[in-house]
């Protein structure tokens, strides 16, 4: 029964990987042998875990009441037909894949105006938000320049 013990000690010494030896001398191996187990954690405690360490990490740099940041785009207004909303023009320039010469490609914006302040060819600055209708996802910041008015 002891040379059992004994042997199934041995075996679990020798399989760890931080096992102390007598080289390391009998300090050392008493410290290692103090040292407590780390407790057992399912696989399912550490996933969880690990998503809550993370989104801690996303959210850290943001103060109290602070939003995190929105992406912004600076573009002109093309249509002013619709009650509270205008659609944005945003220009950008694109490499040809092929070619590699720079093309001006556009994007359109749907983007929410309160006041409807915003007229055909102004510049103004849109910034991102929550979905307000099936196509507006974008509110308008406010005016940079006003356009041409005939």
């Amino acid at each position: 029964m002891q040379d059992e013990e004994q042997r199934t000690a041995a075996e679990s010494a020798d399989s760890s990987p931080i096992a102390p030896t007598q080289q390391d001398g009998p300090a050392v191996a008493e410290a290692e042998m103090a040292l407590p187990e780390a407790p057992a954690m399912s696989d399912n405690a550490i996933q969880t875990l690990s998503t809550t360490v993370a989104r801690a990490a996303r959210h850290a740099e943001l103060k109290p009441g602070q939003e995190p940041r929105r992406q912004m785009k600076v573009g002109r207004v093309v249509s002013d037909k619709m009650d509270k909303t205008v659609i944005i023009a945003v220009e950008y320039t694109r490499p040809h894949p092929l070619y590699k010469k720079a093309m001006k490609r556009t994007s359109k914006f749907a983007a929410h105006d309160e006041q409807n302040l915003c007229k055909m060819g102004d510049v103004v600055r849109i910034e991102e938000t929550r979905p307000l209708s099936k196509t507006k996802r974008w509110v308008v910041r406010e005016i940079i320049k006003r356009g041409v008015t005939a």
